[in-house]
């Protein structure tokens, strides 16, 4: 959660965007080295399902609407930049970092002061847009400071919530609570909603005479109670919208609350999992009716796949789109190909990217097809490599087949019309043209045009040598 601690920054589907919210300022506070992590990549760059944890915080931000979004970046901030460079927020550095005060303060020149501030962290990810619309709406137009809190059973390690006669009063960090305050169960996340104009005032004015010799913007509680100004709380609908990310384990947690959530929308909508526990979608995952996904499969980018589909286990999927009825068998490999309908797919079947296949085509195990076109019907079912080349309807293509289509230096193109077929172990050296009905026999080697409906043999002829004996190994 976003304010364990010492009061530093702690550590879906992409939400969309939302009309502009003019009364509302974001600062997303992204700075934190993040030790524990043991890595080079920053922090908030460590992946959940697949993109940046603060791209998610960012993607959250922009569904609220905010006029703006102000990210507050400090070690390997550059890093930060380049990886998710837009141009609908602002960058600011906190150099040094001195707290979590601090860190807004620097972010305090490019808001709005008519506008309320939400608070964010880059390293909590999962926080539920629906979550912030309530603590948005609690801090209302009358100037209130809105929190968000949670019960914990053991809150050890977060800023406690102190009330008296259940007013909020003032929030205290872990290593400055005494006895009694540390036994509240109330914590402090660190997300909040506050007024800007009264941040300019509260901000400058905050003490880092504490345990950490920082500024806690958790401070801002007293200040708000002494200048009577009503501070609220609201509280998440689960207590994982709010944790943070510090550590690879607390990473490794998060990303499967991720996953199993986009699970649990996914069989709400219908599609089968055999195991909820067992898919990752690392991007956006659409399904038609009745699809069926088997165990361990992995989804990246964007992916769709049509009415009663079934992937088979431990297939990889990257931008696709898989027809009507298709069957992808187990360990296929698909990247940036599109499928037709009613076709079959592997096993340990690779599409590589700007691949196309028609109605009805199959592929079977072990055959590699790269920018290349297959028509309704065709089929490559063992052990071959289809390279740069438009193949048309009802071809065939044998056991062994290869579409040789690299000269060292060039990649040239091959076309199949319809209702060719390849023998086995032949190869196709482009460029080259196969006519529609031709034949190419097994074993051969083509390097010129084959003409329409006609038999082609490129094999050298077969010899036996009468007598032969085999070579015998020389005794050492």
């Amino acid at each position: 959660m976003g304010a364990k601690g010492k009061g530093k920054l702690l550590g879906a589907l992409s939400f969309s965007a939302a009309m502009t919210n003019n009364s509302l300022n974001v600062v997303v506070l992204a700075a934190g080295q993040g030790k524990r992590m043991h890595s080079d990549l920053p922090k908030v760059l460590h992946p959940i399902a697949g993109k940046p944890m603060l791209a998610h915080v960012l993607d959250t931000a922009r569904s609220l609407g905010a006029s703006r979004i102000v990210v507050v970046i400090g070690h390997g901030g550059e890093h930060v930049r380049e990886m998710l460079a837009a141009t609908d927020f602002i960058w600011v550095r906190q150099e040094p970092q001195l707290g979590t005060g601090h860190a807004v303060l620097q972010a305090m020149p490019h808001l709005d002061a008519a506008a309320d501030t939400l608070v964010l962290y880059g390293d909590v990810p999962l926080t539920r847009r629906d979550t912030l619309k309530r603590l948005i709406d609690a801090a209302g137009a009358s100037g209130r400071l809105a929190l968000l809190t949670a019960h914990l059973a053991n809150p050890h390690g977060y800023g406690r919530i102190v009330r008296v006669a259940g007013a909020i009063r003032r929030i205290v960090e872990e290593k400055d609570a005494d006895d009694a305050e540390k036994a509240i169960g109330e914590i402090n996340t660190g997300i909040l909603v506050a007024p800007t104009e009264a941040l300019q005032r509260w901000l400058p004015a905050l003490s880092n005479r504490n345990a950490q010799g920082e500024y806690y913007l958790t401070d801002i509680v007293a200040q708000a109670v002494a200048d009577n100004l009503p501070v609220v709380a609201v509280h998440p609908t689960h207590n994982w919208e709010t944790e943070g990310i510090n550590s690879k384990v607390q990473l490794a947690a998060l990303e499967r609350i991720h996953q199993r959530n986009t699970a649990d929308r996914l069989l709400d909508a219908g599609v089968t999992l055999a195991d909820p526990a067992r898919i990752d979608v690392r991007g956006d995952l659409r399904c038609g009716r009745d699809v069926m996904i088997d165990v361990g499969c992995v989804f990246e980018g964007q992916v769709e796949l049509g009415d009663g589909v079934r992937v088979g286990p431990y297939a990889v999927l990257r931008d696709v789109t898989i027809g009507a009825a298709t069957v992808v068998h187990p360990f296929c490999h698909l990247d940036g190909a599109a499928v037709g309908g009613n076709a079959v797919i592997g096993p340990f079947a690779r599409l590589r990217p700007d691949t196309s296949l028609g109605d009805g085509v199959h592929i079977g195990n072990f055959v590699e097809i790269k920018n290349s076109t297959l028509g309704v019907s065709s089929k490559a079912n063992h052990l071959s490599y289809v390279g740069d080349a438009s193949l048309g309807d009802r071809v065939n293509v044998g056991a062994g087949t290869i579409v040789a289509n690299y000269d060292g230096a060039n990649k040239h193109r091959t076309i199949i019309e319809d209702d060719a077929h390849t023998g086995s172990n032949s190869v196709l050296v482009a460029p080259i043209i196969v006519g529609a009905g031709a034949t190419i026999a097994a074993g051969s080697t083509v390097t010129a045009a084959v003409p329409a409906g006609t038999l082609t043999l490129a094999r050298a002829r077969a010899v036996t040598i009468p007598g032969w004996k085999r070579p015998i190994k020389r005794a050492k």
